[in-house]
């Protein structure tokens, strides 16, 4: 069974077909948030801090960190600037992280100081980028997320993003890296704007599970990006992807709706024996009032995600 282990300074958590579905918290992300990204520039973590200790009350398995502010200059500007926003989580929190960045030199300098086995986000199929991610994969003995699109862009066709995920484990093989230790992201389309895009990624991750044998991510809100109501969409989305072989998915965990739908999910597919989570977190919960309308968090992500040549990627929501 696949396994891939991530850990922080003293938790280690599995992500696999046999586990409970994994939760990625996406808050610490300046991408969209204007506020944030002005703060994080400023040197003022409050919000970072905050966003951290929400998303682990809420339910978050492990915690995304991205400090991409700005464009100018992101080789020099955004390594220490990702130091000093892991360095800050990691000492508020005890979950494992994931590096965010598109700056190479960013990753790099993040691993030097990330506590445990963090996952790293990410490398493209794009050759310059293998050659720059896979050897401080290998390096620093950590997995990684590979993303499904290579030179020519995002390819609408579900076979060439399979064909680009094989290539990606095919030439992390080639340095030593197995195949557990690939997390394959094989990029959700907003409904919306295609309409088979559900089912696509349905058939994506079932190729990804048997034929590559590796685990998988998405950002999950893309699949809802355009749309109202979109917690709504999301929480659908959630169990469908998880009953087809998604092992876990980079998203908001403040947002009740959605995390029910991870707890009821893992509870169906055998991952919470004796219901024991969902018992916990529940038993004690009171349904809204007649005629209520439940209030959800804030939503302060944005609506897009800059990652520099992979732009619209995840769309958080």
């Amino acid at each position: 069974m696949t396994r891939t282990v991530v850990a922080s300074a003293t938790k280690e958590i599995i992500i696999g077909f046999d586990q409970p579905f994994c939760v990625i918290g996406e808050r610490i992300n300046p991408t969209g948030r204007k506020k944030l990204a002005a703060e994080m520039i400023e040197g003022n973590f409050d919000t970072v801090k905050a966003d951290a200790l929400a998303q682990v009350a809420a339910g978050a398995t492990m915690l995304d960190v991205n400090a991409g502010v700005t464009a100018v200059n992101p080789n020099e500007t955004e390594p220490p600037l990702l130091v000093k926003t892991l360095e800050i989580v990691q000492e508020l929190v005890d979950v494992p992280l994931s590096i965010d960045s598109s700056v190479t030199a960013a990753i790099e300098a993040g691993l030097k100081v990330a506590k445990g086995r963090p996952l790293v986000n990410s490398v493209t199929g794009e050759e310059e980028k293998l050659e720059a991610i896979l050897p401080l994969i290998k390096k620093y003995d950590v997995p990684v997320v590979a993303i499904s699109n290579d030179e020519s862009g995002i390819s609408e066709d579900p076979d060439v993003r399979f064909a680009v995920a094989k290539k990606i484990v095919e030439r992390a093989a080639d340095y030593g890296i197995p195949a557990h230790d690939i997390v394959v992201d094989p990029l959700v389309m907003p409904i919306g704007a295609m309409g088979t895009a559900g089912q696509q990624v349905f058939q994506l991750l079932r190729r990804l599970r048997e034929e590559l044998k590796v685990n998988t991510t998405c950002g999950l809100s893309n699949v809802s990006f355009g749309l109202p109501h979109r917690h709504g969409i999301n929480a659908a989305f959630i169990p469908m992807v998880i009953a087809t072989g998604m092992t876990s998915a980079i998203m908001n965990p403040c947002r009740p709706q959605e995390m029910e739908a991870v707890r009821a999910a893992n509870v169906l597919n055998g991952t919470d024996p004796n219901c024991h989570t969902w018992i916990m977190t529940y038993r004690d919960h009171q349904p809204a009032a007649a005629g209520a309308t439940a209030s959800a968090p804030a939503d302060a992500s944005g609506s897009g995600r800059r990652r520099g040549g992979r732009a619209g990627r995840r769309a958080a929501g």
